[in-house]
């Protein structure tokens, strides 16, 4: 792919010219630095807000001036089932059917959530394989859920490390651990797409090998949803959730997705934390004691929809369901190697996300090697919205629906600008 690059400035907005998805950005409010857009690389962490987002709130908002109570069933868009207006492009966005994915709550929630029904300790049975470098919510999840059950975190989690000197985990060595640790695995809970150094691991070659050995795969796609294709349904992984405040566009705190394989949908013996709204639809407002769970993932629901929330989730993904998550993956990849294309000039900047397109989303990792705090500041005096992680990484993440190639061109010439200087 890098042959076909140019490094120049006419090259970037020849190819925003012939973006097929260029009209997109105008879509989204951009944030301004000196009355100039920013070139907003942290749509990996925060992404930016369709422009039609306050539009749906305010309709939500005027609905329950108008309706008071009434709103549940004379909204616009009903708030009784407000979940369904959302299913069938969440579905889309991560390879699933409509009948596996609901939206509720917020991520570390539900993951805690789905663990009650996946993570099951039997016997030997009772490890869980995860990441060294996962994020830290995911760390206190499985540490607080194995203490749940009795057991010593020390003892029952497995923590995947790569090799010395790399930065990720070689797939291989996944699946060589799976099958090292055959008998005691209960459950591998990974990153979709690690947040620290954007490795997007193969979840379909994980999910098997964990099936193979006897144990459950699941997985937290806060970083892959929206970023990547998935295949949830026929990859056959049994449970997944993920944010919605990233590359999904849907404002700060937004509501969280979660898939629950279809071959679940009818198990209302599999243990759960039960709610209102997770009750039948038809027999929700009879107020019998026994719960009985909708069918499918909308059966793990628990709270009233969180309708301002959902509201902010909708004016996005329809904006993913236009576009289509194969044609943004397609932009990301070429939007993403023209930055390394670009940063391969840099002596002083390593990058450490694989270099590999089905490796990686659209995040790349940059150890700076030389003055990386006084960088990432001289960015941000630039305009540039990066992020920074301890103790020299700066993550940027040109993502396909609003950023363009002139955005990857400004950015990388503001580096070499700074290291000119340092000279």
């Amino acid at each position: 792919m890098h042959a076909s690059f140019e490094n120049s400035l006419d090259f970037a907005k020849k190819m925003d010219q012939n973006d097929p998805l260029r009209n997109y950005r105008d879509l989204f409010h951009i944030p301004k630095h000196n009355n100039q857009d920013c070139i907003y690389f942290t749509g990996n962490s925060l992404g930016l807000q369709p422009k039609k987002t306050k539009e749906y709130i305010l309709e939500e908002l005027e609905d329950w001036a108008k309706y008071g109570v009434e709103g549940h069933f004379e909204a616009k868009r009903n708030w009784f089932g407000y979940h369904h207006f959302l299913t069938e492009k969440m579905a889309t966005i991560v390879g699933a059917k409509p009948i596996e994915v609901v939206a509720m709550n917020t991520l570390s929630v539900n993951l805690n959530l789905l663990m009650v029904s996946f993570y099951r300790p039997q016997g030997k049975r009772t490890k869980i394989m995860m990441e060294a470098a996962a994020f830290p919510s995911d760390h206190y999840a499985m540490q607080q859920q194995v203490r749940f059950h009795g057991l010593n975190p020390q003892d029952e989690i497995i923590l995947l490390e790569p090799s010395e000197g790399a930065h990720c985990i070689d797939s291989e060595a996944i699946l060589n651990e799976i099958e090292k640790h055959k008998d005691s695995l209960a459950l591998v809970m990974l990153g979709g797409v690690n947040y620290y150094t954007g490795q997007f691991f193969d979840l379909e070659k994980i999910t098997k090998k964990a099936h193979e050995v006897g144990a459950l795969a699941g997985y937290d796609l806060a970083h892959a949803a929206g970023n990547v294709v998935l295949n949830l349904h026929d990859w056959n992984v049994d449970f997944a959730c993920w944010c919605s405040y990233k590359y999904l566009n849907s404002g700060p705190g937004g509501v969280s997705g979660v898939f629950i394989h279809e071959k679940y949908a009818n198990s209302p013996e599999l243990p759960r934390f039960a709610g209102w709204w997770g009750n039948d639809e038809k027999t929700r407002f009879l107020m019998q004691r026994e719960f009985v769970p909708q069918e499918g993932a909308a059966g793990w629901q628990m709270s009233n929809a969180q309708i301002l929330p959902m509201a902010a989730h909708l004016a996005s993904i329809e904006l993913f369901d236009q576009a289509g998550i194969q044609n943004l993956r397609a932009k990301s990849e070429k939007l993403t190697g023209f930055l390394e294309f670009l940063l391969q000039d840099i002596s002083e900047i390593q990058i450490i996300t694989p270099s590999n397109p089905l490796d990686r989303g659209c995040q790349l990792s940059l150890i700076a090697k030389k003055e990386a705090k006084p960088l990432f500041l001289f960015l941000k005096d630039k305009g540039v919205v990066a992020d920074w992680r301890e103790p020299d990484v700066i993550r940027v993440a040109p993502v396909p629906m609003y950023n363009t190639f002139e955005d990857v061109y400004r950015f990388v010439a503001i580096v070499k600008e700074f290291y000119s200087k340092a000279d």
